[in-house]
């Protein structure tokens, strides 16, 4: 059986930011990748994600429609809807560090 792929929608990509937002259908995944950026993820919905590291094991990420969350350059996993509904987030990768 082939997993349906999430949709990844660019927004805006600048020098400073990128913005994308994800939409993935039940049982959709972005595939295995590693974020090159710092990131922040909004939920648009309410549901959970599963997320599968390098060594396959799944872990499931409860998310709250509109309550962020921040993780840094780095990360590896793939992440799929386990929800029996479409679920999506925006995405915003931090090209630039925070000037002190």
């Amino acid at each position: 059986m082939t997993v349906p792929s999430a949709v990844p929608t660019v927004q805006l990509d600048n020098g400073t930011v990128r913005v994308t937002e994800w939409r993935f259908a039940p049982g959709a995944a972005t595939g295995f990748h590693r974020h090159e950026y710092d990131y922040c993820v909004v939920p648009l919905y309410t549901g959970k994600l599963g997320i599968e590291a390098k060594d396959k094991t799944l872990t499931e990420a409860p998310l709250t429609a509109g309550v962020s969350y921040y993780r840094n350059a780095g990360v590896e996993h793939d992440v799929i809807n386990i929800n029996a509904f479409e679920f999506a987030f925006v995405e915003i990768g931090l090209k630039e560090k925070a000037r002190g």
